[in-house]
């Protein structure tokens, strides 16, 4: 698999770190190394992104050639909508990896973390027809709440992206076809357990799936309602979820907050 990147010009200006991007750069961080500690990494490939506070069209990403578990909060790179990097790096990004999220983050304003993994589970899952399931309770919870978008190569032009958030609408959660796994968060707490709740909807699924035997669905009356419960009037998911992981993170891999 090969990804180039382009050099991008960098953008002056940028003043001191607020505590606000300062938190959300440790956040941003943490979501990476959990996600390497998950195993749900691809070499140096996919990104987390999450928006600047206070600094409309500013995001984060991670510094590209560096694996997830190398991502902190200081060597992610702030950058423009369309990948421009703002103020100094000595780091350079992924254009090509960063033109999917910016196309979320420029169409929804709730997107303030877009998280796109090539984990295996939901590849898996995303090439099967039906794509996932309402098999277990996990499932559940994107019961008319997941979207799908067929795969289209590699590149990814702007035509690519209006066919991408047209395609994701309002939903919180997609499965791209033959690609992988994404979902948009209101914090980068709330992208990352969606994710979580997501990869382990579809790791169930494939291992029922493996026993080769008829699978026991709920009825659709139940699917719905169990939908309804765990969607919780569109709560903000995460916060409870969120300092448990930061602390078992601190426990045995702190320099994500260096």
């Amino acid at each position: 698999m090969s990804f180039a990147y382009r050099p991008v010009s960098r953008i002056a200006g940028s003043g001191p770190i607020s505590d606000a991007e300062q938190r959300t750069r440790v956040d941003l961080a943490a979501a990476y190394r959990l996600a390497a500690l998950n195993g749900w990494d691809d070499l140096v490939y996919t990104h987390i992104s999450a928006s600047v506070p206070d600094e409309p069209g500013h995001f984060l990403i991670n510094p590209f050639g560096f694996g997830f578990d190398e991502v902190s909060a200081s060597n992610l790179v702030k950058i423009d909508i369309t990948g421009n990097i703002v103020g100094t790096s000595e780091h350079p990004v992924n254009i090509t990896g960063f033109a999917l999220h910016a196309a979320v983050h420029a169409a929804r304003a709730d997107a303030f973390c877009v998280m796109h993994l090539h984990n295996t589970a939901g590849i898996a899952v995303s090439i099967q027809p039906a794509g996932l399931l309402p098999a277990s309770q996990h499932a559940l919870r994107f019961h008319g709440h997941l979207a799908y978008h067929d795969y289209e190569g590699v590149t990814f032009s702007p035509a690519d992206g209006e066919r991408l958030v047209a395609d994701l609408g309002d939903k919180p959660s997609m499965l791209l076809r033959n690609h992988g796994t994404l979902t948009a968060g209101r914090t980068v707490a709330e992208a990352y357990v969606l994710m979580a709740t997501l990869i382990k909807a579809c790791e169930i699924q494939l291992q029922a799936q493996a026993g080769g035997t008829r699978l026991v669905l709920p009825p659709e009356a139940v699917a719905e309602r169990a939908a309804e419960q765990l969607y919780d009037g569109g709560a903000v998911e995460g916060g409870i979820e969120w300092p448990a992981l930061l602390r078992k993170l601190d426990r045995i891999a702190p320099s994500y907050r260096d």
